[in-house]
């Protein structure tokens, strides 16, 4: 056998040693970028940025079990509108919108024999040719929309002043959270990179301004709009009126960014609670969404809940006409039937569920012009459209019941001892019937462009938007609880846009009248509530604002 020398047997050793090294440290990085390419892809990178964000599983309300909802409904997925149905008039299992022809009242009864209702409002009509009821045996999520029976009252005779004083920030709520780039500078949430806006500066004065961008999305986009609001589906042959935006006089109010609000209200719940005008601006907000994810319809009868599943995000929209307490038994003199207004006690069908919202949109006002009776310290105070015995005077009527109320709901949410989210009034919403009333001639036919320079001023409205004011302030100075409550005050900035609602397009029925007849009177139309798309989105861009300058627990 040969020997091999050390020197000879030190040049063949040390190279394979080297090459074996090289390839193991080769080998172990090679692995280390695969399996880090791997964590980023799968959905274990949902779980460990839901541990940074510090969120929390689904709660009580997102339960089916804790809502009784059948393997069927929890299943439910309402699936995109598909482009280029012309008709837009959606069916789903769960949710359908009916149309009226504009020229009957489509009065629709409590829907089961329990007379359980989402919108608890049978036959009842809204002031702008709307009506609010759900027959739940044919549909679950429908809404009829009518004239009214009545005119508003008192709205000729109007105290002059000056407006009242608002308290914008809650007592002892904490400042805005922003993570500031500057001195009272902060990143616009939506906007373009590098694009900034003093922090908290007032949003509601400005001006609107033309935007070409265009809206957030299209009426063929979105299947649920209710048919009244989809003024392109029912022919208005002007589009502009889409294509503004609100521009505050001191910073921008950021383009709405659906993926960003998703991410803000990661497993958070955004309720909108009222009228026929909180459903107006909660399909806005659920179209605008829609444009980045189909939501899942969870709803059931108490109230209509949409989950978007990458975020546990939670829309919810409960029906409260007057936001409280309403019955329609017998009261002292007051009969059956009537509908009774316990001003001192708020809706029951909503406080049970406001410790599961972490922010509460709430819109009133326009069902004071209805008939109803007023009940203050279990005494009949005041009445609307009824009052039987003229011997006894009124010591309030429809306008100080609406103030009233208002100091009434937000007091109670102020002062509850385990809500702790943020709760945005939004303010009396415009109409834009001129001429006369809804059911007097007022019309909003051909408005095709905001007004310019100054408005003309509407008495009711004005009184309406003070009381709701002084409400409100009476009601943030008695609050006690960590909760937070803000007025969005959007009543001046949207008396400019009287060509943003559906006026005479009210119906797909292409025989339907739209202009002036050969005595001069106008069409019905809805001059109250607004078109979608149109400037009722602009509201839930101001929502989004308010809601990321509270940045929920300082996040």
């Amino acid at each position: 056998m040969k020997s091999v020398s050390f020197k000879e047997w030190q040049k063949t050793s040390y190279p394979k040693a080297l090459l074996s090294i090289i390839a193991s440290v080769g080998g172990l990085a090679l692995f280390l970028l695969l399996a880090s390419t791997l964590l980023v892809s799968q959905p274990i990178g949902s779980t460990i940025r839901g541990y940074f964000y510090g969120v929390n599983g689904p709660r009580k309300l997102d339960s089916e079990s804790s809502l009784n909802l059948s393997a069927a409904e929890s299943d439910h997925i309402v699936q995109p509108f598909v482009e280029g149905d012309k008709s837009n008039v959606t069916a789903f299992a769960d949710h359908q919108s009916e149309v009226n022809d504009g020229s009957k009242l489509d009065e629709s009864g409590e829907g089961d024999s329990k007379g359980t209702l989402i919108e608890r409002a049978k036959n009842e009509t809204s002031e702008s040719g709307q009506v609010e009821s759900e027959n739940l045996e044919d549909k679950r999520d429908s809404m009829n929309t009518l004239l009214p029976d009545k005119s508003f009252e008192g709205s000729a005779s109007v105290a002059s002043g000056d407006k009242p004083t608002v308290l914008t920030e809650s007592v002892d709520s904490s400042a805005a959270v922003t993570n500031l780039s500057q001195p009272n500078v902060a990143e616009a949430v939506g906007s373009s990179p590098g694009d900034t806006y003093v922090a908290e500066c007032d949003l509601y004065h400005g001006k609107w301004i033309h935007d070409a961008a265009g809206p957030l999305y299209r009426n063929d986009s979105c299947p649920i709009i209710t048919q009244m609001q989809n003024c392109q589906g029912n022919g208005r042959p002007d589009k502009d009126y889409e294509n503004w935006r609100w521009k505050p006089s001191q910073c921008d109010l950021p383009r709405f960014d659906a993926r960003k609000f998703l991410e803000l209200m990661r497993g958070k719940t955004l309720a909108f609670i009222g009228d026929s005008v909180a459903r107006n601006q909660m399909e806005s907000m659920l179209c605008i969404l829609w444009q980045v994810e189909a939501p899942k319809n969870r709803g059931n009868k108490k109230m209509q809940r949409y989950y978007f599943r990458s975020t546990s995000t939670m829309i919810v929209r409960i029906w409260s006409s007057w936001l409280v307490h309403q019955t329609s038994e017998p009261f002292d003199y007051a009969p059956a039937g009537v509908t009774k207004l316990h001003l001192d006690a708020p809706d029951e069908g909503f406080m049970e569920y406001i410790t599961e919202f972490d922010v509460i949109v709430l819109s009133s006002g326009h069902w004071f012009a209805k008939q109803s009776v007023y009940i203050l310290n279990n005494e009949i105070v005041g009445g609307q459209l009824w009052w039987p015995d003229k011997s006894r005077p009124k010591k309030i009527d429809n306008i100080e019941a609406f103030g009233i109320s208002v100091e009434t709901i937000l007091t109670t949410m102020g002062t509850h001892p385990n809500y702790t989210g943020i709760t945005i009034v939004r303010s009396f919403s415009p109409d834009h019937y001129e001429g006369g009333a809804w059911n007097t001639g007022g019309s909003c036919t051909g408005k095709e462009r905001p007004l310019e320079g100054k408005f003309v001023e509407n008495g009711f409205t004005n009184i309406m938007h003070e009381k709701q004011v002084n409400g409100f302030n009476r009601a943030v100075e008695k609050k006690t609880n960590k909760s937070k409550i803000k007025l969005m005050d959007i009543t001046e900035v949207f008396s400019y846009r009287h060509d943003g609602h559906p006026g005479p397009y009210r119906s797909p029925d292409p025989n339907k009248i739209t202009k002036r007849g050969p005595d001069g009177k106008p069409p019905p139309q809805d001059c109250l509530h607004w078109c979608m798309p149109g400037p009722v989105d602009t509201w839930n861009e101001l929502v989004f604002e308010i809601i990321r300058r509270e940045s929920f627990d300082g996040q």
